[in-house]
């Protein structure tokens, strides 16, 4: 059996260490400026969990650009609704419409990660 995850259970942990990049931006900000230890500590180890989890969603065959670009974009999404949720963050209409073309770009490279372009000609 090989320690290879298949494409699905790479997506998950792609998408699991986006979410801990979430945690780690948000427990970042608790930490004010590194100053509150406990959750400094936190930041710390959520950064290293969500690296991990990228690198094992890179292990099942996700391009590195892909993967990377996915794990930001699901970090980033994250972290601005959880600002707007947990912090009170400013929110308008023209934000959430990008926040839509984000999500929009994660579900666009996670739908077509791994095509051919046909239209491409082989040496």
């Amino acid at each position: 059996m090989s320690n290879i995850p298949s494409k699905k259970l790479s997506w998950a942990y792609l998408t699991i260490g986006g979410i801990m990049e979430t945690v780690w931006a948000v427990s970042m900000k608790f930490s004010e400026g590194f100053t509150h230890i406990p959750y400094t500590i936190v930041t710390v180890a959520f950064i290293l969990i969500s690296l991990v989890f990228l690198s094992k969603g890179m292990d099942g065959g996700i391009p590195v650009g892909t993967a990377y670009a996915v794990w930001v974009g699901i970090g980033a999404v994250g972290a601005v609704i959880a600002g707007i949720v947990l912090l009170g963050d400013p929110v308008n209409v023209v934000q959430v419409l990008f926040i839509m073309l984000i999500i929009a770009g994660i579900v666009g490279l996670e739908l077509t990660s791994g095509k051919k372009d046909e239209s491409s000609t082989e040496k």
